[in-house]
């Protein structure tokens, strides 16, 4: 997400920040870009002119024409518009309220409601400890029913099963007294879509509101229809108390305009981002961290949150004595380290949030795919635990067996073997001459070589 407008961005602000001091035509010169940038990202343009005129106000302000870094304070200013235009903080749902607090999800068919329901409910168990109770007021779509059922198996949570022949009104009443009687912490009522914004299906989503009377209204929309999605968020708000915007599919819209755009126009906020499918695929959305990494400052504070939820203690434990002794590194080890990275979200969610990374070629990115890590696995697993111990036993009629069992090719195998090697090499190195050895060995950048690529092997030296 935000790929193309972090690459427009990064160029300008580096011009921006080599400048001795801003005047009024450098700025106007930087802003054109700017706003040109915004408008490519799909950003809704009422939200861009006052973008571009909240900046050029403070850039031409005293606080930069005294400050002895006006190109940073100038990159400064940028940042602080982009939190306030997505909203000043994270809004967390409101859950103080007496038990069952409900959470009402509305929205246009195919935007992932449903999904968006399952992710919900899955964050709320695992991060907020609550016990949940899903239920689907979706009488048009039984498949939509049965979905939700399969999904609230899947995340662990009890679900309140319903028919298409009742009404939508009639089942939330029993689930909320399922809900009550049964001592659950949170309601989540999962709505019916439509194709489009019509009339009845309107009427049925406030009839349904104001029977439940629901803490929380959220708003599914896809990111990937962009101006739409800032439109439709606008006529969902008109009809209906929106308390918050779950932002789905972002995963694959390289724009980002509609969550740039969405709380200016309704006002209401952005509270989630849906990363990916799968059910744990979901990220409280903070401003102040998002406008970080379109910037190509990286996202710490998030990347730290999903080691420590991801991470397995005993088998971190364990790896970093290896690193230690430069010893018994195997390719075992690795595949833990490869299941490791999908429990944490996936690699290109935690490339995204490393410092200096977000504008990294899409090309780059490629190669360090999910797709690619699940077959880096599929082909270990596809060996003896005899061979993952002892890479050197693996020959050619070995490598013919390993790559027919994984789908792969003998070449990718031979590939995986020998940059494991190289792995191997950099543990032995690490343990003479610490991480400044290996520092040097890539050009002093944090690990990059000369001219900003990456390491061998891939990102911190995974063998890609």
């Amino acid at each position: 997400m935000f790929s193309s407008l972090s690459e427009r961005l990064d160029s300008v602000m580096k011009r921006v920040r080599g400048q001795g001091r801003l005047t009024e035509d450098n700025i106007q010169d930087s802003l054109r870009e700017v706003r040109m940038a915004l408008l490519e990202a799909d950003v809704a343009l009422p939200v861009v002119r006052d973008f571009i005129r909240e900046v050029k106000e403070r850039a031409l302000g005293e606080e930069v024409q005294r400050s002895l870094t006006p190109g940073q304070a100038f990159v400064k200013i940028v940042r602080d518009e982009l939190v306030r235009m997505m909203g000043d903080a994270n809004d967390a749902l409101d859950l103080s309220v007496r038990p069952p607090a409900v959470i009402m999800v509305a929205g246009l068919q195919g935007a992932g409601k449903t999904t968006s329901v399952a992710k919900l409910a899955r964050f709320l168990r695992e991060r907020e400890k609550k016990k949940v109770l899903v239920v689907s007021c979706d009488v048009y779509r039984p498949a939509a029913i049965d979905q939700l059922k399969v999904l609230a198996q899947e995340v662990e949570v009890d679900f309140f099963p319903s028919t298409g022949s009742e009404k939508p009104t009639d089942i939330a009443r029993r689930a909320l007294d399922h809900a009550r009687k049964q001592y659950h912490d949170v309601l989540l009522v999962d709505t019916a879509g439509r194709l489009h914004v019509d009339e009845a299906m309107m009427a049925e989503v406030q009839e349904l509101n104001r029977v439940i009377d629901p803490v929380e209204t959220l708003f599914v929309v896809d990111s990937m229809t962009g101006q739409d999605a800032v439109n439709t968020a606008g006529a969902f708000n008109d009809a209906l108390p929106l308390t918050g915007v779950i932002l789905t599919k972002t995963d694959g819209d390289a724009r980002g305009g509609a969550a740039l755009s969405i709380r200016h126009i309704t006002g209401k906020p952005i509270k989630f981002l849906g990363t990916g499918e799968k059910t744990k695929a979901l990220e409280p959305f903070h401003p102040e961290r998002v406008a970080s990494r379109i910037l190509g400052m990286g996202d710490v504070l998030s990347l730290v949150e999903e080691v420590e939820r991801g991470v397995d203690r005993d088998k971190a434990d364990r790896l970093a004595k290896k690193f230690k002794t430069g010893k018994g590194f195997d390719l075992e080890d690795f595949r833990d380290q490869m299941s490791q990275i999908g429990n944490m979200g996936g690699i290109g969610g935690l490339i995204d949030k490393l410092p200096g990374m977000g504008n990294m070629s899409e090309k780059v990115k490629g190669q360090v795919s999910d797709g690619e890590v699940r077959r880096l696995v599929a082909i270990i697993n596809s060996m003896t635990p005899a061979e993952r111990r002892k890479p050197d036993v693996i020959n050619g009629s070995r490598k013919r067996r390993i790559a027919v069992g994984s789908g792969a090719r003998v070449q990718d195998v031979n590939r995986l073997l020998k940059q494991f090697k190289q792995m191997q090499k950099m543990m032995k190195q690490f343990k003479k001459g610490g991480m400044k050895k290996m520092m040097r060995q890539f050009g002093g950048r944090g690990g990059l070589p000369p001219g900003g690529g990456m390491p061998p092997g891939g990102p911190g030296g995974m063998p890609f």
